[in-house]
């Protein structure tokens, strides 16, 4: 069967859909957000998906929220027996793609972060118990939820992590602090990533754990902010668990399960990282092809300019790559059902490949505009503000590199001689033996 690059007639009405109730409602709505925020001036602001400018705004996006609803798109991410559609993973990229055009969208779509990762961690994970308690209303929107791994000497290397669990009676205690918990001053729920053996495997050394953010014991050192926010300002908790106390049935999943579970968390996310990316590019593409077209200087337009026509060409064939790797790595989560070596390989790249590709078309999109790019009355400066996000976030560029590289050599078979298989002498020796009789047959004609 020959590959096909269309969408099914029913899922392109489903993207045409939200292509337009993005452009139409969402995107003007991160306008009026950026315009009655105090951008960079505390919580609020175009970069929190959680604003609130009053009760008839909350009102608003609970009725946009209801139409995602009657579109059957609530909640994508999570199969039909979570209460979502099941897409798959190439059409939740396709789907990403058009989200990453407004910071309202993941709200309004039930698809913000970090709560699709913990639904999925629960999901996968939790006891029925556990489910109906946090899984239910977090598919609903009842509530905020926090993922707490990173710590601040460690990031998110779980062998460097020092925060412990350990068992006390009935139950446990949790001691030591965490960095860059987004959102959880304000979540009902934190999971948790603590080392309960030391002595363990890294991959079996820690476990998590379900923590009500009301439990004593649990302290917000500060907020941290983004490159743009001033210091004192931001949603990313700093937060130091003071021996705090858990039931039994705090543990999500297996003791010693947590790393487990973080690498199935968070592979999902990066593809999806990655797809908005797409989105973000796109975005800055479109800009600096209109700026090119518009703009006159030295007696003529910008875009018949050639240096500014390669940037065009450049920029365009760099995006185009980057979004067709990305898709066929989701085509490959979709085919596998489970994240192989071969899906963690293509993870991995596309994971590498994001920050570069953002950073190369939102600069030169940004460039192209002069002054007016680099000034705060366009959305480049706010895109260029995230590109470092993009090789740090789920893991820095480096290691996924590391990734990359150790599963392609896995797969190459050392020469067994003096020199390379590919050893032209060798070759052609083994050329001649093998169209001897074609050779002799030759030489006897003449």
């Amino acid at each position: 069967m020959a590959i096909d690059f269309e969408v099914e007639p029913d899922f392109q009405m489903k993207l045409d859909w939200v292509a337009e109730f993005v452009r139409e409602e969402l995107e003007p709505l991160d306008r009026l957000v950026f315009s009655e925020s105090k951008v960079g001036g505390g919580r609020g602001g175009f970069t929190d998906d959680r604003p609130s400018l009053g009760p008839k705004f909350d009102r608003h996006i609970k009725g946009l929220q209801e139409q995602v609803r009657a579109q059957g798109l609530w909640a994508m991410h999570l199969g039909p027996e979570l209460g979502g559609p099941g897409f798959g993973q190439v059409k939740l990229c396709l789907l990403n793609e058009i989200l990453a055009r407004a910071s309202m969208a993941p709200m309004v779509f039930g698809t913000q972060a970090p709560d699709t990762g913990n639904m999925e961690l629960i999901a996968h994970n939790g006891t029925p118990e556990q489910k109906k308690r946090w899984l239910e209303p977090l598919m609903n929107g009842e509530f905020r939820s926090c993922y707490s791994m990173t710590e601040p000497h460690a990031g998110s290397d779980p062998g460097m992590f020092t925060c412990r669990a350990w068992r006390d009676g009935d139950g446990w205690v949790l001691d030591g602090e965490k960095w860059f918990s987004s959102y959880a001053d304000v979540s009902k729920l934190i999971i948790v990533m603590a080392i309960t053996d030391p002595e363990a495997p890294v991959t079996r050394r820690a476990s998590m754990f379900l923590v009500p953010r009301e439990t004593p014991g649990i302290e917000i050192i500060r907020n941290v902010g983004q490159l743009h926010e001033p210091l004192g300002t931001g949603d990313h908790g700093y937060v130091r668990y003071n021996k705090v106390r858990l039931p039994a049935d705090a543990l999500l999943g297996q003791e010693g399960g947590g790393f487990t579970g973080a690498q199935t968390r968070l592979s999902g996310g990066r593809i999806h990282h990655a797809m908005r990316a797409v989105g973000v590019c796109n975005q800055a593409f479109e800009m600096m092809c209109e700026r090119a077209v518009s703009r006159r200087t030295k007696g003529s337009l910008l875009s018949d300019k050639q240096m500014v026509q390669e940037q065009i060409a450049d920029c365009y064939i760099e995006l185009k790559q980057f979004r067709l790797h990305v898709l066929y790595t989701a085509w490959l989560i979709d085919k596998h059902r489970a994240y192989t070596r071969e899906v963690r390989k293509e993870i991995a790249a596309v994971k590498v490949t994001a920050p570069k590709v953002l950073q190369n078309v939102v600069y030169k999109s940004l460039h192209l505009h002069g002054s007016l790019g680099a000034s705060n009355e366009t959305r480049l400066g706010r895109m260029w503000m995230n590109v470092p996000w993009m090789g740090i976030v789920d893991g820095p560029t480096e290691v996924h590199k590391v990734t990359v590289a150790q599963q392609v050599l896995r797969d190459c078979k050392p020469a067994q001689g003096l020199f390379p298989t590919y050893h032209l002498p060798a070759e052609i020796a083994a050329a001649r033996a093998k169209f001897a009789d074609l050779i002799e047959r030759e030489v006897a004609e003449f």
